[in-house]
């Protein structure tokens, strides 16, 4: 059966960290129909200004963040010690779980192309030991097919693995099509899918949908993604609804209120890092 388009958001303009020029696609409005994903912003500039500013020392709590740079760098600092940088079409996975600090540095580039998300970790998982994992150019696998190509980020595309979620099942997929080209991506019905067109404007299950817009889709079999007379990226997550409460405040995310009142005050106590700091930060 065909996947159809339940659901349709189109990016905003906006800032945040320390000033970083963002268009904000996913957020706590959306959260019961793009479940399990949270938020969702992208970033395309070619001017530093927009975002060399970064995204300061801040906390989070019960989520993991997914950040796909497709031009430009990303450079991670965390409280356990972790310091990394990604560029040029790599992903890095941060796994807030029971409480994490970390900052994100945007250097200048030629062009910042990529997007964020926030996974919502499973309510029996939320306190899960914080952990951070880049996954690597050499380690995506990149699919040619006559349609453009594939970009293997995570999870799995047709008998073939990259980086596996350890929580939840996650497949996404960096689509690159060709002027007028279609593919069909085939999908497990039970699973949540949502289709993100990081650039250009692509048919998704027949209908038209501008640059910059995430769609959800209806239960199914497959779904057919299609480029008008110009190229498309587009970006394909699959997951398994949660279909649990949830208590959002800022960077932090839990299933109640109590528990949302308990992690703010263990930043105000200075007892929220549960796993210890290497550095002082």
């Amino acid at each position: 059966m065909e996947r159809k388009i339940s659901h349709k958001v189109r990016g905003y303009r906006t800032k945040d960290g320390a000033g970083v020029s963002l268009v904000r696609v996913l957020g706590n409005q959306t959260v019961q129909d793009y479940d399990p994903i949270l938020m969702l912003d992208s970033f395309d500039s070619t001017n530093p200004d927009d975002y060399t500013a970064g995204f300061p020392m801040h906390p989070h709590r019960g989520i993991e963040t997914i950040s796909y740079v497709y031009r430009g760098y990303m450079t991670h600092r965390d409280s356990l010690g972790n310091e990394d940088t990604i560029g040029d079409g790599e992903v890095q996975w941060m796994t807030a779980g029971s409480g994490i600090m970390h900052e994100e540095k945007l250097p200048a580039a030629e062009r910042m192309l990529g997007v964020q998300l926030w996974l919502n970790l499973p309510a029996k998982d939320k306190m899960a030991p914080p952990a951070y994992r880049s996954i690597k150019n050499s380690e995506i696998e990149e699919i040619e097919f006559n349609w453009g190509k594939l970009r293997l980020l995570a999870g799995e595309f047709e008998g073939r693995k990259g980086y596996m979620s350890k929580y939840l099942p996650l497949n996404y997929y960096d689509l690159h099509l060709n002027p007028k080209e279609t593919v069909t991506i085939n999908t497990e019905s039970e699973r949540s899918v949502m289709v993100f067109t990081l650039l250009g404007d692509a048919y998704i299950a027949g209908e038209l949908v501008n640059e910059k817009t995430a769609v959800k889709l209806t239960s199914g079999d497959q779904v057919e993604i299609k480029a008008t007379d110009e190229r498309a990226q587009v970006l394909f997550i699959s997951s398994k609804r949660l279909d649990e409460p949830v208590a959002w405040g800022g960077p932090i995310v839990m299933n109640t209120k109590e528990e949302l009142i308990k992690a703010f005050d263990d930043l105000r106590k200075g007892t929220f890092i549960k796993e210890k700091m290497k550095y002082e930060i």
